[in-house]
Protein backbone atom coordinates (compact mmCIF):
# COMPACT_ATOMS: atom_id res chain seq x y z
CA UNK A 1 0.00 0.00 0.00
CA UNK A 2 1.28 3.66 -0.99
CA UNK A 3 -0.23 6.46 1.16
CA UNK A 4 0.89 10.23 1.67
CA UNK A 5 0.77 10.98 5.27
CA UNK A 6 -2.03 13.36 4.16
CA UNK A 7 -4.03 9.92 2.83
CA UNK A 8 -2.96 7.99 5.82
CA UNK A 9 -4.61 10.59 8.64
CA UNK A 10 -8.07 11.52 6.16
CA UNK A 11 -8.40 7.51 6.56
CA UNK A 12 -7.74 7.14 9.98
CA UNK A 13 -10.65 6.70 11.06
CA UNK A 14 -12.19 4.37 8.46
CA UNK A 15 -8.81 1.79 7.79
CA UNK A 16 -9.01 0.82 4.27
CA UNK A 17 -7.90 -2.55 4.48
CA UNK A 18 -6.77 -4.79 1.82
CA UNK A 19 -9.48 -7.82 3.10
CA UNK A 20 -12.23 -4.80 2.81
CA UNK A 21 -11.35 -3.98 -0.55
CA UNK A 22 -11.38 -7.58 -1.61
CA UNK A 23 -14.77 -7.93 -0.67
CA UNK A 24 -15.81 -4.83 -2.17
CA UNK A 25 -14.06 -6.33 -5.23
CA UNK A 26 -15.58 -9.32 -5.25
CA UNK A 27 -19.25 -7.72 -5.18
CA UNK A 28 -17.72 -5.67 -8.14
CA UNK A 29 -17.12 -8.93 -10.11
CA UNK A 30 -20.42 -10.77 -9.01
CA UNK A 31 -18.96 -14.19 -10.62
CA UNK A 32 -16.33 -14.19 -8.01
CA UNK A 33 -18.46 -13.11 -5.06
CA UNK A 34 -18.33 -16.41 -3.18
CA UNK A 35 -13.81 -17.00 -3.99
CA UNK A 36 -12.05 -15.30 -1.15
CA UNK A 37 -8.93 -15.65 -3.33
CA UNK A 38 -10.52 -14.71 -6.68
CA UNK A 39 -8.67 -11.14 -6.13
CA UNK A 40 -5.26 -9.59 -4.93
CA UNK A 41 -4.89 -6.28 -4.28
CA UNK A 42 -1.45 -5.23 -5.13
CA UNK A 43 -1.61 -1.58 -4.40
CA UNK A 44 -4.33 0.96 -3.12
CA UNK A 45 -4.26 4.41 -2.20
CA UNK A 46 -6.98 6.35 -0.12
CA UNK A 47 -7.28 10.60 0.43
CA UNK A 48 -10.34 12.74 1.11
CA UNK A 49 -12.98 12.72 -1.74
CA UNK A 50 -13.81 16.42 -0.99
CA UNK A 51 -12.16 19.81 -0.02
CA UNK A 52 -12.65 19.96 4.31
CA UNK A 53 -16.73 21.50 4.83
CA UNK A 54 -17.81 20.67 1.18
CA UNK A 55 -19.91 18.07 2.44
CA UNK A 56 -22.07 17.68 5.39
CA UNK A 57 -24.02 14.85 4.92
CA UNK A 58 -21.02 12.48 4.29
CA UNK A 59 -17.34 12.22 5.23
CA UNK A 60 -15.91 11.14 1.80
CA UNK A 61 -12.91 9.24 0.60
CA UNK A 62 -11.34 8.73 -3.09
CA UNK A 63 -9.83 5.32 -3.37
CA UNK A 64 -7.63 4.10 -6.11
CA UNK A 65 -6.76 0.04 -6.38
CA UNK A 66 -4.55 -2.00 -8.84
CA UNK A 67 -5.38 -5.71 -8.61
CA UNK A 68 -5.51 -8.78 -9.76
CA UNK A 69 -7.97 -11.62 -10.94
CA UNK A 70 -7.43 -15.37 -10.48
CA UNK A 71 -6.42 -16.88 -13.52
CA UNK A 72 -6.05 -13.22 -15.27
CA UNK A 73 -2.43 -11.96 -15.89
CA UNK A 74 -3.58 -8.18 -16.70
CA UNK A 75 -3.81 -6.18 -13.76
CA UNK A 76 -6.96 -4.07 -13.29
CA UNK A 77 -7.42 -0.47 -11.84
CA UNK A 78 -10.26 0.94 -9.82
CA UNK A 79 -11.16 4.41 -8.87
CA UNK A 80 -13.98 4.64 -6.39
CA UNK A 81 -15.61 6.83 -3.75
CA UNK A 82 -16.24 6.16 -0.01
CA UNK A 83 -19.16 7.79 1.17
CA UNK A 84 -19.80 7.25 4.80
CA UNK A 85 -21.73 8.96 7.87
CA UNK A 86 -19.79 12.39 9.10
CA UNK A 87 -17.37 11.49 12.15
CA UNK A 88 -18.82 15.35 13.84
CA UNK A 89 -21.44 13.57 16.33
CA UNK A 90 -23.67 16.42 15.44
CA UNK A 91 -23.77 16.16 11.65
CA UNK A 92 -23.90 12.28 12.18
CA UNK A 93 -26.62 12.58 14.04
CA UNK A 94 -28.81 15.10 11.54
CA UNK A 95 -28.11 12.11 9.08
CA UNK A 96 -29.21 9.09 10.48
CA UNK A 97 -31.97 10.76 12.29
CA UNK A 98 -33.36 12.41 8.79
CA UNK A 99 -32.11 8.43 7.65
CA UNK A 100 -30.10 10.34 4.43
CA UNK A 101 -27.93 7.96 4.16
CA UNK A 102 -29.97 5.45 4.17
CA UNK A 103 -31.97 7.03 1.21
CA UNK A 104 -29.48 7.25 -1.16
CA UNK A 105 -28.24 3.78 -0.47
CA UNK A 106 -31.75 2.52 -1.41
CA UNK A 107 -31.68 4.83 -4.19
CA UNK A 108 -29.04 2.90 -5.58
CA UNK A 109 -29.87 -0.56 -4.62
CA UNK A 110 -33.28 -0.57 -5.27
CA UNK A 111 -34.93 2.32 -7.39
CA UNK A 112 -32.12 1.84 -10.02
CA UNK A 113 -31.86 -1.69 -10.31
CA UNK A 114 -35.80 -1.36 -10.71
CA UNK A 115 -35.38 0.96 -13.67
CA UNK A 116 -32.61 -0.65 -15.26
CA UNK A 117 -34.75 -4.36 -15.05
CA UNK A 118 -37.70 -2.11 -16.49
CA UNK A 119 -34.92 -0.32 -19.49
CA UNK A 120 -33.98 -3.87 -20.26
CA UNK A 121 -37.78 -5.15 -20.88
CA UNK A 122 -38.51 -2.66 -22.82
CA UNK A 123 -35.59 -1.86 -24.66
CA UNK A 124 -33.69 -3.45 -27.43
CA UNK A 125 -29.87 -3.61 -26.28
CA UNK A 126 -28.84 -1.43 -29.07
CA UNK A 127 -31.28 1.11 -28.10
CA UNK A 128 -29.75 1.85 -24.81
CA UNK A 129 -30.53 4.82 -22.07
CA UNK A 130 -27.81 5.23 -19.75
CA UNK A 131 -28.69 6.31 -16.30
CA UNK A 132 -26.74 9.98 -15.76
CA UNK A 133 -25.13 8.84 -12.30
CA UNK A 134 -22.06 6.69 -11.30
CA UNK A 135 -22.35 3.26 -10.87
CA UNK A 136 -22.98 1.62 -7.38
CA UNK A 137 -20.13 -0.93 -6.73
CA UNK A 138 -20.94 -1.90 -3.00
CA UNK A 139 -23.51 -0.51 -0.55
CA UNK A 140 -23.98 -1.21 3.89
CA UNK A 141 -26.42 -0.02 6.05
CA UNK A 142 -27.01 -0.82 9.45
CA UNK A 143 -29.29 1.62 11.59
CA UNK A 144 -27.78 0.43 14.94
CA UNK A 145 -29.12 -1.11 17.95
CA UNK A 146 -29.33 0.23 21.86
CA UNK A 147 -29.63 -3.21 22.81
CA UNK A 148 -29.18 -6.05 23.52
CA UNK A 149 -25.59 -4.94 22.89
CA UNK A 150 -25.18 -1.01 21.80
CA UNK A 151 -24.28 -0.44 18.54
CA UNK A 152 -23.43 2.19 16.43
CA UNK A 153 -24.95 2.87 13.19
CA UNK A 154 -23.34 2.21 9.71
CA UNK A 155 -23.64 3.64 6.36
CA UNK A 156 -21.41 2.86 3.68
CA UNK A 157 -21.59 3.59 0.02
CA UNK A 158 -19.27 2.88 -2.61
CA UNK A 159 -19.73 4.26 -5.86
CA UNK A 160 -18.27 4.70 -9.39
CA UNK A 161 -15.00 8.09 -9.15
CA UNK A 162 -16.13 9.44 -11.88
CA UNK A 163 -13.26 11.97 -12.47
CA UNK A 164 -10.75 10.42 -13.89
CA UNK A 165 -13.14 9.88 -16.66
CA UNK A 166 -13.16 13.50 -17.29
CA UNK A 167 -15.88 14.44 -15.33
CA UNK A 168 -15.58 18.03 -13.04
CA UNK A 169 -17.51 20.06 -10.83
CA UNK A 170 -19.14 23.53 -12.21
CA UNK A 171 -17.67 26.89 -10.75
CA UNK A 172 -20.96 27.65 -8.73
CA UNK A 173 -19.81 31.75 -8.10
CA UNK A 174 -20.13 32.20 -12.07
CA UNK A 175 -22.77 29.77 -12.70
CA UNK A 176 -23.50 27.15 -15.53
CA UNK A 177 -23.03 27.57 -18.55
CA UNK A 178 -25.76 27.06 -21.30
CA UNK A 179 -24.47 23.82 -22.91
CA UNK A 180 -23.77 22.50 -19.17
CA UNK A 181 -27.54 23.52 -18.35
CA UNK A 182 -28.66 22.11 -21.27
CA UNK A 183 -27.01 19.01 -20.61
CA UNK A 184 -28.34 18.93 -16.65
CA UNK A 185 -31.83 19.56 -17.85
CA UNK A 186 -31.28 16.33 -20.54
CA UNK A 187 -29.95 14.18 -17.67
CA UNK A 188 -32.83 15.14 -15.35
CA UNK A 189 -35.34 14.10 -18.14
CA UNK A 190 -34.57 10.91 -17.96
CA UNK A 191 -34.90 9.81 -14.60
CA UNK A 192 -37.89 11.93 -14.62
CA UNK A 193 -39.16 10.11 -17.95
CA UNK A 194 -38.37 6.52 -16.85
CA UNK A 195 -39.82 6.55 -13.05
CA UNK A 196 -43.10 8.12 -14.92
CA UNK A 197 -42.64 5.58 -17.47
CA UNK A 198 -42.68 3.06 -14.66
CA UNK A 199 -45.08 4.21 -12.55
CA UNK A 200 -47.64 3.85 -15.42
CA UNK A 201 -46.75 0.69 -17.26
CA UNK A 202 -46.14 -1.41 -13.69
CA UNK A 203 -49.62 0.18 -12.39
CA UNK A 204 -47.93 0.30 -8.93
CA UNK A 205 -47.26 3.40 -6.61
CA UNK A 206 -43.75 4.41 -6.44
CA UNK A 207 -44.70 5.92 -2.76
CA UNK A 208 -45.86 2.24 -1.87
CA UNK A 209 -42.95 0.77 -3.99
CA UNK A 210 -40.08 2.59 -2.34
CA UNK A 211 -41.39 3.42 1.31
CA UNK A 212 -37.80 5.36 1.98
CA UNK A 213 -38.31 8.46 -0.48
CA UNK A 214 -38.26 11.48 1.24
CA UNK A 215 -42.28 12.39 2.93
CA UNK A 216 -43.34 15.84 2.01
CA UNK A 217 -44.05 16.28 5.72
CA UNK A 218 -41.07 15.38 7.07
CA UNK A 219 -39.47 17.30 3.86
CA UNK A 220 -41.44 19.91 4.76
CA UNK A 221 -40.62 20.52 8.39
CA UNK A 222 -36.48 19.92 7.39
CA UNK A 223 -36.36 22.80 4.73
CA UNK A 224 -38.78 25.15 6.83
CA UNK A 225 -36.09 25.07 9.48
CA UNK A 226 -33.49 26.10 7.10
CA UNK A 227 -35.79 29.05 5.99
CA UNK A 228 -36.29 30.39 9.33
CA UNK A 229 -32.48 30.47 9.72
CA UNK A 230 -31.92 32.33 6.47
CA UNK A 231 -35.09 34.68 6.15
CA UNK A 232 -33.06 36.90 8.83
CA UNK A 233 -30.27 36.86 6.65
CA UNK A 234 -31.67 37.72 4.05
CA UNK A 235 -33.86 40.65 5.22
CA UNK A 236 -30.39 42.11 6.70
CA UNK A 237 -28.83 41.78 3.18
CA UNK A 238 -31.47 43.48 1.59
CA UNK A 239 -32.03 46.15 4.22
CA UNK A 240 -28.27 47.23 3.40
CA UNK A 241 -29.37 47.35 -0.48
CA UNK A 242 -31.00 50.40 -1.93
CA UNK A 243 -34.51 49.66 -3.58
CA UNK A 244 -35.37 46.48 -2.08
CA UNK A 245 -37.96 48.28 -0.22
CA UNK A 246 -40.54 46.23 -2.36
CA UNK A 247 -39.02 42.40 -2.62
CA UNK A 248 -38.59 42.97 1.27
CA UNK A 249 -42.10 43.93 1.86
CA UNK A 250 -43.09 40.31 0.12
CA UNK A 251 -40.87 38.66 1.54
CA UNK A 252 -41.75 39.28 4.67
CA UNK A 253 -46.06 39.21 3.70
CA UNK A 254 -44.32 35.10 2.91
CA UNK A 255 -42.66 34.76 5.97
CA UNK A 256 -46.20 33.39 7.60
CA UNK A 257 -46.34 31.24 5.28
CA UNK A 258 -43.36 29.26 3.89
CA UNK A 259 -43.92 26.14 5.51
CA UNK A 260 -47.95 25.42 4.00
CA UNK A 261 -45.73 26.70 0.69
CA UNK A 262 -43.11 24.20 0.73
CA UNK A 263 -46.01 21.74 1.82
CA UNK A 264 -48.19 22.21 -0.87
CA UNK A 265 -45.73 22.35 -3.63
CA UNK A 266 -43.62 19.28 -2.26
CA UNK A 267 -46.66 17.45 -2.58
CA UNK A 268 -46.87 15.15 -5.20
CA UNK A 269 -49.44 15.98 -8.17
CA UNK A 270 -50.76 13.15 -9.86
CA UNK A 271 -50.63 11.94 -13.02
CA UNK A 272 -47.27 13.55 -13.32
CA UNK A 273 -45.53 12.69 -9.84
CA UNK A 274 -42.61 11.07 -9.92
CA UNK A 275 -39.02 10.34 -8.40
CA UNK A 276 -37.30 14.36 -8.35
CA UNK A 277 -34.06 14.48 -7.08
CA UNK A 278 -35.13 17.35 -4.56
CA UNK A 279 -31.46 18.80 -4.29
CA UNK A 280 -30.88 19.42 -8.01
CA UNK A 281 -28.33 22.13 -7.97
CA UNK A 282 -24.65 22.84 -9.37
CA UNK A 283 -23.02 21.19 -7.01
CA UNK A 284 -24.44 17.94 -7.18
CA UNK A 285 -23.83 17.80 -10.51
CA UNK A 286 -20.73 16.91 -12.84
CA UNK A 287 -19.87 17.47 -16.48
CA UNK A 288 -17.88 15.21 -18.98
CA UNK A 289 -17.00 18.17 -21.69
CA UNK A 290 -15.36 17.99 -25.07
CA UNK A 291 -15.47 20.33 -27.84
CA UNK A 292 -19.02 20.10 -29.23
CA UNK A 293 -20.85 17.95 -26.22
CA UNK A 294 -21.28 18.25 -22.69
CA UNK A 295 -22.41 15.22 -20.42
CA UNK A 296 -24.09 15.51 -16.84
CA UNK A 297 -23.84 13.35 -14.11
CA UNK A 298 -26.34 13.61 -10.95
CA UNK A 299 -24.83 13.02 -7.94
CA UNK A 300 -25.82 12.85 -3.91
CA UNK A 301 -29.36 11.56 -3.83
CA UNK A 302 -29.90 11.61 -0.04
CA UNK A 303 -33.13 13.78 -0.49
CA UNK A 304 -34.60 11.91 -3.37
CA UNK A 305 -38.41 12.47 -3.32
CA UNK A 306 -41.34 11.25 -4.89
CA UNK A 307 -42.83 14.81 -5.97
CA UNK A 308 -43.34 17.04 -9.05
CA UNK A 309 -40.44 17.33 -12.10
CA UNK A 310 -40.55 21.29 -12.63
CA UNK A 311 -39.36 21.37 -8.44
CA UNK A 312 -35.90 19.95 -9.90
CA UNK A 313 -35.77 22.16 -12.99
CA UNK A 314 -36.92 25.59 -10.99
CA UNK A 315 -33.85 24.99 -8.44
CA UNK A 316 -31.68 24.40 -10.92
CA UNK A 317 -32.79 27.26 -13.08
CA UNK A 318 -32.80 29.53 -10.22
CA UNK A 319 -29.94 28.78 -7.97
CA UNK A 320 -27.08 27.71 -10.69
CA UNK A 321 -27.74 29.51 -13.76
CA UNK A 322 -26.57 33.13 -14.57
CA UNK A 323 -29.33 36.04 -14.78
CA UNK A 324 -28.66 36.60 -18.40
CA UNK A 325 -29.04 33.19 -19.20
CA UNK A 326 -32.05 32.28 -17.22
CA UNK A 327 -33.74 35.19 -18.86
CA UNK A 328 -33.11 34.62 -22.08
CA UNK A 329 -33.07 30.96 -22.14
CA UNK A 330 -35.82 29.48 -19.45
CA UNK A 331 -38.25 28.59 -22.31
CA UNK A 332 -36.09 27.20 -24.76
CA UNK A 333 -34.61 24.71 -21.68
CA UNK A 334 -37.86 23.46 -20.81
CA UNK A 335 -39.25 22.91 -24.28
CA UNK A 336 -35.87 21.12 -24.29
CA UNK A 337 -37.09 18.83 -21.08
CA UNK A 338 -40.28 18.43 -22.13
CA UNK A 339 -38.90 16.95 -25.86
CA UNK A 340 -36.50 14.68 -23.72
CA UNK A 341 -39.17 13.72 -21.15
CA UNK A 342 -42.06 12.62 -23.83
CA UNK A 343 -39.34 11.41 -25.72
CA UNK A 344 -38.44 8.87 -22.84
CA UNK A 345 -41.80 8.11 -22.49
CA UNK A 346 -42.66 7.12 -25.44
CA UNK A 347 -39.38 4.55 -25.94
CA UNK A 348 -41.35 2.71 -23.29
CA UNK A 349 -44.96 3.04 -25.43
CA UNK A 350 -46.07 5.94 -22.96
CA UNK A 351 -47.73 9.40 -24.44
CA UNK A 352 -47.94 11.56 -21.99
CA UNK A 353 -50.34 14.14 -23.63
CA UNK A 354 -53.07 11.42 -24.56
CA UNK A 355 -53.14 9.33 -21.65
CA UNK A 356 -51.78 11.55 -18.96
CA UNK A 357 -53.85 14.30 -20.21
CA UNK A 358 -50.72 16.63 -19.38
CA UNK A 359 -48.99 18.93 -22.01
CA UNK A 360 -45.90 21.32 -22.42
CA UNK A 361 -48.53 24.66 -21.48
CA UNK A 362 -49.72 22.87 -18.07
CA UNK A 363 -45.34 22.29 -17.79
CA UNK A 364 -45.11 25.75 -17.94
CA UNK A 365 -47.57 26.96 -15.81
CA UNK A 366 -46.08 24.26 -12.78
CA UNK A 367 -42.44 25.61 -13.50
CA UNK A 368 -43.66 29.35 -12.19
CA UNK A 369 -45.05 28.10 -9.25
CA UNK A 370 -42.74 25.69 -8.31
CA UNK A 371 -40.02 29.05 -8.54
CA UNK A 372 -41.62 29.97 -5.40
CA UNK A 373 -40.34 26.57 -3.60
CA UNK A 374 -37.15 26.97 -5.17
CA UNK A 375 -36.51 30.19 -4.05
CA UNK A 376 -37.38 29.01 -0.30
CA UNK A 377 -34.95 26.56 -0.78
CA UNK A 378 -32.31 29.04 -1.79
CA UNK A 379 -33.04 30.73 0.84
CA UNK A 380 -32.82 28.31 3.44
CA UNK A 381 -28.94 28.08 2.23
CA UNK A 382 -28.55 31.82 1.70
CA UNK A 383 -25.34 31.82 3.29
CA UNK A 384 -23.74 30.44 0.26
CA UNK A 385 -24.63 33.41 -2.01
CA UNK A 386 -24.14 36.13 1.07
CA UNK A 387 -20.32 37.57 0.59
CA UNK A 388 -19.86 36.36 -2.97
CA UNK A 389 -20.56 39.52 -5.29
CA UNK A 390 -21.26 37.43 -8.37
CA UNK A 391 -24.21 35.57 -6.06
CA UNK A 392 -25.29 38.67 -4.64
CA UNK A 393 -25.72 39.88 -7.60
CA UNK A 394 -27.83 36.60 -9.05
CA UNK A 395 -29.64 36.46 -5.92
CA UNK A 396 -30.91 40.44 -6.27
CA UNK A 397 -31.77 39.78 -9.68
CA UNK A 398 -33.48 36.95 -9.37
CA UNK A 399 -35.52 38.20 -6.54
CA UNK A 400 -36.43 40.82 -8.46
CA UNK A 401 -37.56 39.06 -11.91
CA UNK A 402 -39.73 37.05 -9.31
CA UNK A 403 -41.19 39.53 -7.65
CA UNK A 404 -42.23 41.48 -10.88
CA UNK A 405 -43.79 38.34 -12.19
CA UNK A 406 -46.00 38.36 -9.09
CA UNK A 407 -44.48 35.14 -8.24
CA UNK A 408 -43.57 36.09 -4.34
CA UNK A 409 -47.01 35.97 -3.21
CA UNK A 410 -48.78 32.68 -1.00
CA UNK A 411 -51.28 32.29 -3.73
CA UNK A 412 -48.92 31.09 -6.16
CA UNK A 413 -48.50 27.76 -4.58
CA UNK A 414 -52.42 27.51 -4.82
CA UNK A 415 -53.50 26.21 -7.78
Amino acid sequence: MSESEEETSSAADWPVTEEWLQAVLRHHHKHLEDDAAAITVVDFTVKPGCDAGESVLSDILAVAVKYCLKDDPVAHCLSFIIKLLPQDPFSRYFVTEAQFDLREIKFYTQVVPDLESFKSQHLAPASPLPLPIPQCYYAHYSPGSPEPEPSPPESVLVLENIKPSGYSSADFSRGLTLRQTTSAVDAIARIHGLSLALKIKEGKSLVERYPFLFQTTRASDSYQQLVERGLPQLSQFLERRPGQEGVLAALNDLRPHTKDIIENLLAPEEPMALITHTDFWCNNLMFQEDENVSTCAILDWQMVTYSRATNDLALLLISSVPAELRRLHTEKLLDGYWTNLTETCCRFKLDVEKELGYNRKQLGEDYKRSQLLALLLCIGSVDLALGNAQMEERLLALLQDLYDEGLLNADVAKK
